[in-house]
């Protein structure tokens, strides 16, 4: 395979072309190091390339392969890190001159075991300063820009991820979301964020709102987020929330040949989390992307509201103060686990805003990250949730759903963004574009 084809290619394909020797993991990373060389500047994704580590790794891989050895589920997979989480001997420097020359002193969990697993880390990615914001800049690294549109934010705080991503810079990245900024991202750029349950992948060193973050991963479908998660879940006695329970298989539920749900399922629709609401233009869009569901055996049920009290309250305390002193209250008629199988809300009210403004407009007057009301409930909840595309706006750009599962329940959400997938899924659409 040419390196045109091989940047178009899923992470799971990649994976696959190497462990069988169709390709080398050092022409992988080094197709999608030279597409970095050409793109890179006009979107603004990383604060540090780590090209010379990611071609170690890979020549590693080699090594283990021509010898005849397993060389790992994610075999030879460029994969980026966001700025958050450590990466052992490479900057670490949280989107902030106050960190611009700190070093972490070793791998976090997750990053551990994308290496053990034979992934190869192209670099670190930009994010808002220590994350405190839902688009894409930061004072040290400036804006990042959105593939689709660069005169759009990405989103954030995920922002180099899912804008290398989206690009074709890397397949696959792992981000952080304390209040969506996995999910946000995600949305704005057409992409599948994976936030777990909180505890399921272990997040250390600590983060500065423990009660809040998650690590998880960002693709370009299902399938490539679940093979991620797949690596990277399981317990680490290091972070005192991680969950001591064994790893759902994930890339099985992802890449099973009938993604529907295998019972008929109710899925509640909500269009209103919180004070805000979204367009008229994503709710539709997201209320049609449960189409697919419906099909299959799924009933779908309005609900009107599912928090009693606006959760900015509890989350803005909890996230820029770190006083736990409230959660949001389940409303009894609607309470998640015990009525509904799934949730599913858009993920954010708007598509991408313009680059330079915190908040889309119509929403300037809440914080920097609560006014997309529809993810960072889930933070303070520790539900698992997903976001994936629904369909483009008028505008050109992505419009994402986000589904909500019991706790421990990321199977269901794999099984049904499986099945909305295949109608609304983008693909290569924004690497077309660049």
């Amino acid at each position: 395979m040419d390196a045109d084809a091989l940047v178009r290619c899923s992470a799971a394909e990649l994976v696959a072309a190497v462990r069988a020797r169709q390709v080398s993991a050092s022409a992988v990373v080094r197709a999608f190091l030279d597409r970095t060389d050409r793109i890179e500047p006009r979107l603004n994704t990383c604060v540090t390339r780590t090209d010379e580590l990611a071609l170690q790794a890979a020549r590693r891989v080699d090594a283990r392969i021509a010898e005849g050895h397993d060389p790992g589920a994610l075999a030879g997979l460029p994969v980026s890190v966001k700025d958050l989480i450590a990466v052992g001997g490479v900057r670490q420097t949280f989107g902030s001159w106050a960190f611009a020359d700190h070093v972490a002193r070793e791998d976090a969990p997750a990053v551990a075991r994308l290496r053990a697993a034979g992934a190869c880390i192209t670099g670190k990615t930009t994010t808002s300063e220590l994350g405190s914001k839902a688009v894409g800049d930061a004072p040290l690294t400036g804006i990042t820009r959105n593939p689709w549109n660069p005169a759009r934010t990405p989103g954030g705080s995920s922002a180099g991820a899912a804008a290398g991503v989206a690009a074709g810079l890397v397949p696959a990245a792992l981000g952080t979301d304390g209040g969506g900024s996995l999910r946000i991202p995600a949305s704005f750029c057409g992409l599948v964020g994976f936030k777990a349950t909180f505890g399921r992948v272990p997040v250390w060193p600590a983060s500065a709102t423990p009660a809040l973050a998650h690590v998880g991963p960002l693709a370009r479908s299902v399938a490539d987020c679940a093979l991620l998660m797949s690596v990277i879940a399981g317990h680490d006695a290091r972070d005192p929330d991680s969950l001591a329970l064994p790893v759902p298989d994930y890339a099985g539920a992802a890449a099973g040949p009938d993604p529907s749900p295998t019972r008929e399922w109710r899925i509640g629709w909500c269009e209103n989390l919180g004070p805000g609401r979204a367009t008229a233009e994503v709710q539709e869009h997201c209320r049609r992307a449960l189409d697919p569901l419906v099909r299959a055996g799924c009933t779908v049920v309005t609900l009107d509201r599912i928090f009693g009290d606006d959760p900015a309250i509890a989350w803005n305390a909890e996230f820029y103060a770190g006083i736990a002193s409230r959660l949001p209250k389940l409303d009894d008629d609607a309470s998640i686990a015990a009525r509904i199988d799934l949730l599913a809300t858009p993920a954010t009210p708007t598509s991408a805003p313009p680059v330079g403004v915190d908040a889309p407009a119509g929403h300037e007057g809440r914080g920097p990250v609560d006014w997309s009301y529809f993810t960072y409930p889930f933070n303070l909840t520790g539900h698992p949730a997903l976001s994936l595309p629904a369909g483009l706006g008028a505008d050109g750009l992505p419009i994402g759903l986000q589904l909500v599962a019991a706790p421990r329940n990321e199977l269901a959400l794999l099984l049904a963004a499986r099945a909305i997938e295949r109608a609304h899924g983008f693909g290569l659409a924004a690497i077309d574009r660049t």
